[in-house]
């Protein structure tokens, strides 16, 4: 899957959402979308490295800390 595949299902699942509120107000839209695309993101990098969080983290671009932050919030650890 490329990039702009990604970028299609993430705006094609966002417009859905913000249709399906049916005029309601949409808030803290950001947030949702990050929280809810980080989970998976983290399960699939901690599964290809084997859940060697030093690996997974230089996969990320992250700190090894900041990385088992986000895998506690998410409850992965």
């Amino acid at each position: 899957m490329s990039r702009q595949s990604i970028e299609e299902c993430v705006r094609y699942s966002l417009e859905k959402y913000l249709a399906d509120l049916d005029g309601e107000s949409a808030t803290n839209v950001y947030e949702m979308v990050m929280r809810t695309v980080e989970k998976p993101v983290l399960e699939v990098v901690m599964r290809h490295a084997a859940n060697n969080q030093s690996q997974a983290a230089g996969m990320l671009g992250i700190n090894r800390n900041t990385l088992r932050k986000k895998l506690s919030d998410h409850g992965l650890l």
